[in-house]
């Protein structure tokens, strides 16, 4: 998932107040989050890179080119590159991806042809996907199910509003100390070693590459440029920054691309309680789709 900001401050220059006021409207609006006045030490340290980048002497100044100037709108995706941080890991919450596996898969599963397995492909929408672990994770779990099952495929998407993560999760390189909670099992079928022996790093094997694909998404958008009906879709731990009409708002919408049966996971910390939203729960953070 995306968040505000992070820990990790040098010393920054000075934000103005109406600076701050303006970066915290453009904030709300395209994330959809609420900055206090407790994040200016970090949104000044976070900025310091762009102004290098742009040889920009003050904030005051890279707002003025943010806001104002022609390349304001190309630098916006940076802005938010900048200010956004992300927690991931693989098989975060692991009891989600065991009831993916045990309950919601098998309740999903079309009927037998004759005595066969139906051909099945299934869809997996992971909205908020960081630098890609989750997704990876999805499909080693689907991967291993499929070898159970037979006659199963599936393909899984990942948005993410960072680019500078999507290009991370495309590489799908990891450090080595990244993949302590996969099972030894799995990290000799999925992961590949780097040639380099000098790098402690981890690359997904192209079987599972090649069933994720990834593109950028702003949760605050009208509508998402999304064509595929999903049979799961993993939301997790992005609404906790979000107020309560703005999770009403993004859950209807991504439930507009989840099949009726369909499940929507979340955060253990989030609760969709109190939304008109048209799903029922089902487990702890796991929800089906109504209709």
């Amino acid at each position: 998932m995306t968040a505000l900001l992070g820990e990790g401050v040098s010393t920054p220059l000075r934000i103005s107040p109406e600076s701050f006021r303006a970066f915290c409207r453009f904030i709300t609006t395209e994330l959809g989050i609420k900055m206090s006045e407790a994040k200016i030490p970090l949104l000044q340290s976070r900025l310091q890179r762009r102004l290098r980048i742009l040889q920009l002497d003050s904030i005051d100044a890279y707002r003025e080119y943010l806001f104002e100037s022609p390349g304001g709108e190309a630098e916006r995706v940076n802005f938010i590159d900048a200010v956004t941080t992300n927690k991931t890991d693989f098989f975060r919450e692991p009891q989600h991806f065991e009831f993916l596996d045990q309950e919601a898969l098998p309740s999903l599963e079309p009927r037998p042809v004759g005595d066969l397995p139906a051909p099945w492909l299934l869809k997996l929408w992971c909205a908020g996907c960081s630098t890609g672990e989750e997704p990876y994770t999805l499909a080693m779990v689907l991967s291993e199910f499929g070898q159970r099952r037979g006659r199963f495929d599936f393909s899984i998407l990942g948005t993410d509003i960072s680019t500078r993560v999507l290009a991370h999760a495309e590489t799908a390189i990891y450090d080595e100390e990244r993949i302590d909670p996969v099972p030894p099992l799995l990290r000799g079928r999925y992961l590949l070693q780097s040639k380099d022996p000098e790098k402690a790093q981890v690359r997904i094997v192209p079987a599972l590459r090649s069933r994720v694909r990834f593109h950028r998404l702003n949760f605050m958008d009208p509508e998402y440029p999304v064509r595929d009906v999903f049979d799961v879709i993993f939301f997790r731990n992005v609404m906790i920054y979000f107020d309560k009409p703005t999770q009403e708002a993004v859950i209807n919408k991504l439930c507009r691309n989840l099949r009726p049966g369909g499940y929507l996971f979340v955060g253990h910390s989030e609760s969709l309680s109190g939304l008109r939203i048209p799903v029922e729960q089902v487990a702890t953070a796991v929800y089906r789709r109504l209709g």
